[in-house]
């Protein structure tokens, strides 16, 4: 049998990057190639992680305050990180995504299909179905207990949003929905028709793939 060092370590992320792809790598990977190395206390793959947990929490922009406190990091790495979410702010924000069918939401929500947990998002969309903002409202099995109506349409009253849609991770890998989802789709339904923002779908996806509510037939 041969020793793992025999074997040889996992391509990094730059050799995976230009031997398959940029789009092969996880949320992870990109922010170790954009880091670029660690120190000698923290790779730069703990590093990665950490800032990964801060975009997680800003859902979106992570606070440039608390970037720097990330041992390890240094302004020269948080300039780095900032500078590449404000590029990629002026180059892909002007033009709005719109859905018209229920795959048109994987490009904003695919990256979180690899996440080991379940990752609840909620999409707020205006009149014309372009969507306003992409949100996280929780991370952890999706039940009625953890994703409640007041988080999923608290943000998404502020946006003025007319419609939303909902979407989580299966980390199984399975596309079919649990008792759970059901019921949790069904109550998010039953809000938004007292609010007055309809629920357009609930997509439940994973790197093989996607299921809708709506494509179904369990919703109208």
């Amino acid at each position: 049998m041969k020793l793992l060092a025999e074997r040889g370590a996992p391509p990094r992320p730059r050799e995976r990057a230009l031997s398959a792809g940029i789009h092969v790598l996880t949320d992870a990977e990109l922010l170790a190639l954009l880091i670029g190395s660690g120190t000698a206390q923290r790779d730069v793959h703990a590093l990665a992680r950490d800032v990964l947990g801060l975009i997680d929490d800003a859902n979106g922009v992570p606070d440039q305050q608390r970037l720097g406190q990330i041992a390890g990091l240094g302004p020269a790495k948080t300039a780095a990180i900032l500078a590449a979410f404000e590029l990629s702010r002026r180059i892909l924000c002007p033009r709005r995504h719109r859905i018209r069918m229920p795959a048109d939401v994987l490009p904003i929500v695919d990256r979180f299909a690899s996440r080991n947990q379940e990752c609840f998002i909620a999409l707020s969309l205006n009149g014309a179905h372009e969507v306003i903002a992409s949100r996280i409202v929780t991370v952890g099995l999706v039940n009625r207990t953890v994703v409640h109506p007041r988080e999923v349409f608290a943000d998404s009253i502020t946006d003025r949003a007319a419609a939303i849609m909902l979407a989580h991770n299966h980390p199984s890998g399975s596309l079919e929905p649990s008792a759970e989802d059901q019921e949790v789709t069904t109550r998010m339904v039953r809000a938004g028709e007292l609010i007055g923002i309809p629920v357009l779908d609930h997509v439940i996806f994973s790197e093989s793939g996607y299921y809708s509510f709506l494509e179904h037939g369990h919703l109208r």
